[in-house]
């Protein structure tokens, strides 16, 4: 229903010759999920925890903007899932959402936040202690898209070797790399007050 929205948004919003930013020209790249989701099911619970955000492209549905701290519980399905942060105005910011495996059998993880339409989660490449390179792309008719990515670290301040391992996964994949903006955290990000969220 939610994509069904989505959908007659997007029509709408063509139709008054006013395309959202987030939906560009071009195709999804081509990832193998299958291979993915099953070399990653087995392994889901260790992807719980804490990580932290350190790099994103633009995307409208992430109203943080520094200090990003996720925070993933595995219920044995899926993931509850708590991000908190500081967003533009300068506010501690609490979202929750869950990410479960696709309801339609796809093999692929869906995420869904409060506010926002669910889309693919895709975990491109991980090593489960240090770094997660995510993905969402979804084609629409007519030759657009809509893409975000996100590097994350199980560290706060991470050495930038995790960080380039996802820039050169990105890059394998056709993303370009030069669309991704740090995501300041560190010594200034109150972590104890967002934990507390």
């Amino acid at each position: 229903m939610k994509v069904v929205c989505l959908l007659l948004v997007l029509v709408a919003a063509v139709a008054a010759d006013k395309i959202p930013d987030f939906v560009v020209p071009g195709k999804c790249p081509a990832v193998d999920t299958e291979g993915l989701w099953n070399q990653q099911r087995s392994e889901h619970a260790r992807y719980a925890g804490v990580w932290y955000q350190q790099a994103i492209t633009s995307n409208p549905y992430q109203p943080n903007k520094k200090c990003n701290r996720i925070e993933y519980s595995h219920d044995g399905q899926g993931f509850e899932a708590k991000t908190c942060g500081i967003n533009a105005e300068g506010n501690l910011l609490r979202h929750n959402g869950k990410i479960y495996p696709n309801p339609l059998g796809v093999p692929v993880l869906s995420i869904d936040y409060e506010g926002m339409f669910a889309s693919p989660y895709t975990i491109l490449s991980t090593d489960y202690s240090n770094y997660a390179c995510i993905y969402s792309c979804i084609d629409y008719n007519y030759g657009y898209l809509s893409d975000f990515a996100f590097i994350f670290t199980r560290s706060a301040t991470p050495s930038d070797n995790y960080i380039q391992k996802c820039l050169d996964v990105f890059q394998s994949y056709n993303v370009d790399t030069s669309r991704f903006e740090r995501t300041e955290q560190g010594s200034s990000c109150p972590y104890d007050a967002l934990e507390a969220l």
